[in-house]
């Protein structure tokens, strides 16, 4: 399993799942182009001659644009796309959720992998093959109370995820799915009820809920992220990986 010589976007690279996959996927030998508003944290990778970083909202289409024709005029082609960018919702009732906040849960977590997967399209089609992964949540298959917004944006990347796999079949690109399920990252302690204890939240709910023990690590995601961008699911396309320790069933 290699992807020296890919070149692979990665959306959310400031972030730990996206961090850990960013230097996964360097490791392996990748072009990797790190995205997010904010990437200070990836100040260890600038040395690296085959990373990139792109600092900018991906919910602004000419932003998007610029950010791959900026990767194939450095590297030459776009192999692969991975969207891990996602916001959490504080667990709150529907009548305590407002139009606001439905509708930047959408947009970060759904809009972006749209307009992402749109232009990343555009440039796989002319080289006939790519592998676009899409980072949904084990909530779409196991929800829980209080998340019904991010639980619909990350059902929403699922399906689009399947009826996107289909339409690019014919130009030998791959989309798939990649469902976490509770990550020891920042993101986590999001979840909780506002004013909750996060790190008791995490220990009494979210690790007591993973049938294998504990809570996912960043590293767990990346390595799911390049399986799913390697040769070696060249066959497989609309699918949905787990990666929860068991969460789902």
């Amino acid at each position: 399993m290699t992807l020296q010589g890919k070149t692979i976007v990665v959306t959310g690279a400031g972030g730990g799942m996206g961090r850990a996959v960013v230097s996964l996927l360097l490791e392996e030998g990748a072009n990797v182009v790190g995205c997010d508003v904010s990437i200070t944290v990836l100040t260890e990778f600038k040395s690296n001659e085959r990373f990139l970083e792109y600092e900018g909202n991906v919910l602004d289409e000419v932003t998007v644009q610029d950010i791959f024709k900026e990767t194939f005029n450095r590297f030459g082609s776009i192999d692969g796309l991975t969207n891990v960018l996602g916001i959490a919702q504080s667990a709150t009732s529907i009548e305590n959720c407002s139009l606001v906040d439905y509708r930047k849960i959408m947009d970060v977590n759904m809009t972006s992998i749209f307009l992402t997967c749109r232009e990343a399209a555009s440039y796989m089609k002319k080289q006939k093959q790519g592998k676009i992964v899409n980072v949904g949540s084990v909530s779409v298959t196991r929800p829980r109370p209080g998340l019904q917004c991010y639980i619909a944006s990350k059902g929403a990347v699922e399906s689009f995820s399947k009826a996107l796999a289909l339409e690019l079949a014919p130009y030998y690109i791959n989309v798939n799915v990649l469902h976490p399920g509770p990550s020891d990252t920042n993101m986590l302690g999001q979840f909780s009820e506002r004013g909750a204890n996060v790190y008791d939240t995490k220990k009494t709910v979210f690790e007591k809920s993973v049938p294998l023990g504990r809570l996912l690590k960043p590293t767990d995601i990346a390595q799911s992220v390049k399986f799913l961008l390697s040769e070696e699911t060249d066959m497989v396309t609309g699918a949905v990986l787990h990666v929860d320790g068991g969460r789902n069933i």
